[in-house]
Order: C-alpha cells, then sequence, then structure tokens
C-alpha cells in the first residue's frame, strides 16, 4: 500500500511540509540541471527550493541531447547567464559583479553526478563559472557528502541569491529546509538519528 500524500507539497501527509513553506518571489532566473538518480531521491533538495520558488525551472539529463531544449532557451535569451560550479576557472560570487536579472544554472547531483554532468556537456564550458566561499559546513545534515564544502542544491541557491539579490531576504528557503531535516530527523529511530548529529 502506497503512503499517503499530501496534495499540496507532494511530502508524505505524516511529512507535510505545507505549514513552514513560504513563497518568495526573485529576479534571478534559476535553472536546475539534474541528474535522473536525483528525481526521485527522497532528500533531494530541488522539490523543496520549487515550493518555495515556483519559477524554479529544472530540466533532467545526462547528456548534450537530454538538454536539447534548455540549450535552445538559452540561446533564445538575453540575459546573461552563469554556472555554479567550483574549479579551477571558477570566479568568486562574492567579488564578481552580477546583475539581478541574469540566469543561474546549477546541477543537481551528488559530487560524482555533477562532475559527470559537466563531462558530459562541454557546451556548459562557455558559461562563466560561479563558486561560493563557504564559512560553514552544509545544514543538510540528513544527506551524508563525500566532501567537507558540499552544499544541497538549495543552499546553493540561497546562497547565491545573497550575492545577486541582497535585499531580497532567503531565509524562506532556508527555513524550509531546517523544516524538513528536523521532521526527517524526528522520523528516524534514535540509533540512525545519533549518526547524523555526529
Amino acid at each position: 500500500m502506497s503512503r499517503a500524500v499530501c496534495s499540496t507539497c507532494h511530502y508524505p501527509q505524516k511529512a507535510c511540509l505545507c505549514a513552514s513553506i513560504r513563497t518568495m518571489q526573485v529576479k534571478t532566473e534559476i535553472i536546475v540541471l539534474q541528474d535522473p538518480s536525483e528525481v526521485g531521491h527522497a532528500k533531494n533538495s530541488v522539490h523543496l527550493m520549487q515550493l518555495v520558488i515556483p519559477e524554479v525551472q529544472v530540466y533532467i539529463g545526462e547528456n548534450e541531447a537530454d538538454f536539447s531544449a534548455l540549450k535552445t532557451y538559452l540561446s533564445a535569451s538575453s540575459k546573461p547567464v552563469y554556472l555554479v560550479y567550483p574549479s579551477e576557472h571558477s570566479q568568486q560570487a562574492n567579488s564578481t559583479l552580477i546583475g539581478q536579472d541574469v540566469i543561474l544554472l546549477l546541477l543537481d547531483g551528488t559530487w560524482k553526478k555533477a562532475y559527470k554532468l559537466m563531462t558530459l556537456n562541454p557546451w556548459l564550458q562557455a558559461f562563466p563559472a560561479l563558486h561560493l566561499n563557504l564559512d560553514s559546513a552544509s545544514n543538510y545534515t540528513i544527506r551524508k557528502a563525500s566532501r567537507s564544502d558540499s552544499l544541497s542544491t538549495l543552499e546553493a541557491s540561497a546562497m547565491m541569491l545573497k550575492v545577486i539579490e541582497p535585499a531580497n531576504d532567503t531565509s524562506a528557503l532556508t527555513d524550509a529546509l531546517a523544516a524538513l531535516v528536523e521532521l526527517r530527523l524526528a522520523a528516524m529511530p534514535a540509533n540512525v538519528r545519533a549518526r547524523y548529529n555526529k
């Protein structure tokens, strides 16, 4: 028997997040390239991000052909496009002059999957890449990461919006993520929860 799901937030009714969702308006256009393995992942943050910012666009795929519609869309747009991906060629977001009417591309997947997306999509290298300076570790503690500088896609988006739209309050994003983490931890057996609280 399938679990009852909330018709609004689409999380299981026992983990409904509607009370913690506040929508926000942004000028920045956020587009996520999502690895197929993330689509049904229970701990993926992109669905939560779309609840807070309904205009977020998600393109699912792996190779260049999968993203042909996105490439066409970007080619037709007159907005500057930035790729949020740390590399030896990326610029620090805080020290880069970025207008508010821009497109941000984010890769959604583990570090390994994000690297694979970059490898299979060399066209992404045509866009200037940005990275974030991290003051602290990710708050998305319910999902383990292989690198200490890992952020959920939602956290990376919130931090980029703070840089690009400093007057915009991004707490709607971070509060929703905190609520999700709290609900997931509360539902875990004590011995399992202890592993995530380390």
